[in-house]
């Protein structure tokens, strides 16, 4: 008898070890899965932002009055969605230099349409291009 329960308690010890793995595992899977998502999603938001805060520039420039007052509107509607996907990032990672270079990024991005001529706006959309990139490589490490 004392051999019986012996043998069903360390059963059940091994059976919990081996739930305790299963659950792990599938809560480490589902935060993957999540800053996947969430880096992805911002990465996006950035590109359309960045597309918005170009054509909203190039509204300004050539004189379309009409354009560049909507070029605003959907530039500050592309930056509360860059906003939104940056805060997802910043619950969902635990490194504090990967949310500091997604604020960064997000800085970078909102300078370009302030660009003076030509030059500096491919400088800057460069430098914004190039920033994105660097994110992603970085939160790729994270997934």
């Amino acid at each position: 008898m004392l051999g019986t329960l012996l043998g069903a308690g360390v059963t059940h010890s091994f059976q919990r070890r081996a739930i305790e793995r299963t659950e792990e595992f599938t809560r480490g899977e589902r935060l993957r899965q999540e800053r996947i998502d969430a880096y992805s999603a911002y990465a996006g938001a950035l590109v359309n932002y960045r597309r918005v805060l170009m054509d909203r520039w190039f509204s300004r420039h050539e004189n379309r009055v009409e354009d560049s007052e909507e070029s605003r509107f959907r530039s500050y509607e592309m930056r509360s969605e860059a906003q939104e996907a940056l805060f997802r990032v910043q619950l969902l990672t635990s490194d504090d230099d990967l949310a500091r270079q997604a604020w960064a990024t997000l800085d970078m991005v909102s300078d370009l349409h302030r660009a003076e001529d030509r030059d500096d706006l491919a400088e800057r959309r460069r430098v914004s291009r190039d920033a994105i990139n660097a994110f992603v490589a970085a939160a790729k490490r994270h997934v």
